[in-house]
């Protein structure tokens, strides 16, 4: 009777496909030096995807760019066979901001920021002020357009582009805020970072902020010496509690919300449908 029951049970374990939300941030981009422009947001990609069960899904998360002279983007951050593309490093002084999930702003005297890479996880950044003593431009967000650099007489104050809120956890969280530009000759109004975890870009007085950690949030960029790096990503999963098998790697905090349990991952892991 006992070896019955338990093959029953056995035999009746659904192991049909069955569906998760999830939400994927890439890391964000740094921001360089002098009048540079803000770092991109990392890429923002949300939907759903059907799981094998049996099957291990890859989870990687991505890093946030460096700073400095040769700041750099962001890393990617992966859910099975969805990427999203870290965001772009802002520009110095006359050069150009990267291209990413969001792209980072263009340098004083006349940078730009290039179009996403590829399209639908960001925005672009703003182009630099027209001349030296301008600022940078505004990283873009996953949710708006970084601000430009002021150029003529007015201070600038070209912030980052705004994040984009998810609510996979059951709770609205903001993700994905671009970086503000820098601007090394003003001491005025702080050039803020997006909402969703973008840093402040420099002024004359005050050193930029990193992007926060686990947000995506760009870099700020700097005015003289200093800038700021870009934030790390995330990956959240969303999934049936009936589904939830509990073989997780790389140690993802695990909550519940409704019907469903949460697993949100600032390191890279694997869950096994």
């Amino acid at each position: 009777m006992f070896a019955y029951h338990t093959l029953f049970q056995a035999s009746s374990k659904d192991t049909s496909p069955y569906s998760v939300s999830y939400l994927v941030v890439a890391g964000g981009g740094g921001g360089r030096l002098s009048g540079a422009g803000g770092g991109g947001a990392g890429g923002l990609l949300s939907g759903s995807l059907s799981l094998t069960s049996g099957t291990s899904y890859t989870v990687t998360v991505g890093a946030g760019g460096t700073s400095g002279s040769s700041a750099t983007s962001g890393s990617n951050s992966v859910f099975s066979s969805v990427t999203a593309t870290g965001g772009g490093f802002g520009g110095g002084g006359g050069s150009s901001g990267a291209a990413g999930g969001s792209s980072g702003g263009g340098g004083n005297s006349g940078g730009t920021s290039p179009a996403t890479s590829p399209s639908g996880q960001g925005n672009v950044g703003g182009s630099g002020g027209g001349a030296s003593e301008f600022g940078g431009g505004g990283g873009g967000g996953a949710g708006g357009v970084g601000a430009t650099g002021a150029s003529g007489g007015a201070v600038p104050n070209p912030s980052g582009g705004a994040g984009s809120a998810s609510s996979i956890t059951g709770s609205s969280v903001t993700y994905a805020g671009g970086g503000g530009g820098g601007h090394q000759n003003q001491s005025g109004t702080v050039p803020s970072g997006g909402s969703g975890g973008g840093g402040n870009g420099a002024t004359l007085l005050l050193a930029a902020t990193a992007g926060a950690a686990n947000t995506g949030g760009g870099g700020g960029g700097g005015g003289g010496s200093v800038s700021a790096a870009g934030g790390s990503g995330v990956v959240i999963l969303s999934i049936p509690t009936t589904r939830y098998t509990g073989t997780t790697t790389g140690s993802p905090t695990v909550t519940t919300s409704g019907a469903n349990t949460i697993l949100t991952y600032t390191a890279s892991g694997s869950y096994t449908a």
